[in-house]
């Protein structure tokens, strides 16, 4: 385990697996952490490099206002060049802050995958700012393991688990490693920010990019993953049906990742 600074002088919490070329750094998601990739870790060749965001995980967490996307592709930047860095793997949050980068170097990265692609050039809607406050809140002011219970209980998901409790489980390990005070700020604020100013930047990426997304999950919507396919020129698009079809295609996600990064 290593550290790395932001430019606003953040602590940011690193893990490296592996060595030699090519370097991949991945970016996770939303409330999760360095954890959340490290599936695609033992497959994929050469060094592979995990961080937490601000914020999240193991991470420091800055005051209020240093959660935009600009900032959160900050995060990115250093930790890549820190590492030398030519590829890199993002999902939700961490594709947005890859997109970020992508908008002012459109050649920053020689291979790129995006899973579950969250943002884009779109500001999220009035009941959906809302949700992601309500999390906040709970987070602020509950216990952390209440908090957890009340945002699984929201999420819409209780009757699935009585039908698959594996999924709580899977759900679980994604907020193991949360850091209440600053996934609030961080929710408070990138929720508010687009992850750029203008879709149509992308065209000029040329490197290959590999898009995963899915069918019926609105947080992470397939039509983005389309859209995405459509602006980079040299885009692949796995569309999978449904949350079903994504948990049972992970051994071979993981290995058409490890394959792509190659």
């Amino acid at each position: 385990m290593a550290e790395v600074f932001a430019h606003d002088g953040t602590r940011l919490h690193v893990e490296v697996d592996g060595a030699g070329d090519p370097v991949t750094v991945l970016a996770h998601g939303l409330t999760n952490s360095c954890k959340e990739l490290s599936a695609f870790t033992p497959m994929a060749p050469g060094t592979k490099v995990r961080f937490c965001f601000r914020g999240h995980g193991h991470s420091g967490t800055p005051v209020p206002g240093h959660y935009r996307f600009a900032d959160f592709a900050g995060d990115v930047d250093v930790v890549a060049r820190t590492y030398g860095a030519t590829r890199a793997v993002g999902t939700s949050l961490g594709q947005g802050a890859i997109t970020r980068l992508l908008a002012e170097q459109p050649d920053r990265f020689e291979r790129l995958v995006f899973i579950l692609p969250a943002a884009l050039d779109l500001p999220l809607s009035g009941t959906e700012i809302a949700g992601f406050e309500r999390t906040a809140d709970l987070l602020e002011t509950l216990p952390t393991d209440q908090a957890i219970d009340e945002i699984l209980r929201g999420s819409g998901r209780a009757s699935e688990y009585t039908d698959r409790p594996w999924l709580r489980d899977v759900d679980m390990l994604l907020w193991q490693d949360l850091q209440p005070l600053g996934v609030a700020r961080a929710l408070r604020e990138v929720t508010l920010d687009v992850a750029i100013a203008d879709r149509e930047l992308l065209r000029r990426v040329s490197a290959p990019t590999l898009v995963i997304a899915r069918e019926g999950d609105p947080v992470h919507p397939a039509e983005l993953g389309r859209v995405l396919g459509e602006l980079i020129p040299n885009a692949e698009l796995i569309l999978l049906g449904s949350e079903e079809e994504l948990y049972a295609s992970i051994p071979q996600l993981v290995e058409r990742v490890a394959r792509f990064l190659g």
